[in-house]
């Protein structure tokens, strides 16, 4: 299939994202209004549906940009030549204006102020080094993918995704995307603003770690990689 023009790839940058967003905070919402005061079942309820969403996602909008949805996955591409570094800075842009789109999209479809900012405190060395966890193990889940398995991909991430939310401090935050959205909404799924900035350095530094790991796990062939697989991010 032919390479989709840069404006349609950034508008799919958007979209996923958004939903994306509207998801992981719309159902935070919702597993919080369901679950009695039970955090656990309001945190499976905010799990599964992000872990499938992320699958529908890929599956619908990776031929046309990659479906990243994540600047540290953008930026990651760009660092092994994949990604034009002007491309992934408007990569960037797009996610985080779609995240911040699906945060206002998951408040007015609760009759909430769509205007919020967070007050949940994450913050510690735990939490921090969580991002670090979180966000290597996810692209590290991608490059083994594209290496291995491509047409795994978007069932392999939605799957990391579902058991990170379980196995970090931080619930899975891999994204500075979605970190920016979810101070900007005062729901189970926020985050306060003064400990954004942490996360997303986490998050950066996770995302280098896994380029070094990756590029020694799965080196790339003679002659460079196979841009025919039928997926690629």
């Amino acid at each position: 299939m032919r390479e989709a023009s840069l404006p349609r790839r950034i508008g799919a940058e958007l979209l996923g994202t958004a939903f994306l967003l509207a998801t992981v905070i719309g159902s935070g919402i919702m597993g919080a209004k369901l679950a009695g005061g039970n955090v656990a079942l309001a945190l499976l309820g905010n799990t599964l549906p992000t872990g499938a969403i992320l699958v529908v996602l890929i599956l619908i909008l990776g031929p046309v940009s990659g479906a990243h949805f994540n600047p540290a996955v953008s930026m990651a591409f760009a660092a092994r030549g994949e990604l034009a570094w002007r491309e992934a800075g408007f990569y960037t842009a797009a996610q985080v204006g779609g995240g911040i789109l699906g945060a206002w999209a998951a408040h007015g479809m609760f009759d909430l102020s769509i205007w919020q900012v967070s007050t949940t405190v994450r913050s510690g060395f735990g939490q921090c080094f969580a991002k670090v966890v979180a966000t290597s193990g996810l692209l590290l889940t991608i490059f083994g993918c594209l290496a291995t398995a491509p047409t795994s991909t978007p069932y392999a991430v939605g799957l990391y995704i579902t058991a990170a939310y379980w196995f970090t401090a931080s619930t899975s935050f891999a994204n500075p995307a979605v970190t920016i959205a979810r101070t900007l909404s005062d729901t189970f799924a926020g985050i306060a603003p003064i400990n954004a900035p942490a996360f997303i350095v986490a998050q950066l530094l996770g995302a280098f770690v896994a380029l070094v790991a990756a590029r020694w796990l799965w080196p790339a062939p003679p002659g460079g990689r196979d841009d025919s697989a039928p997926f690629r991010a």
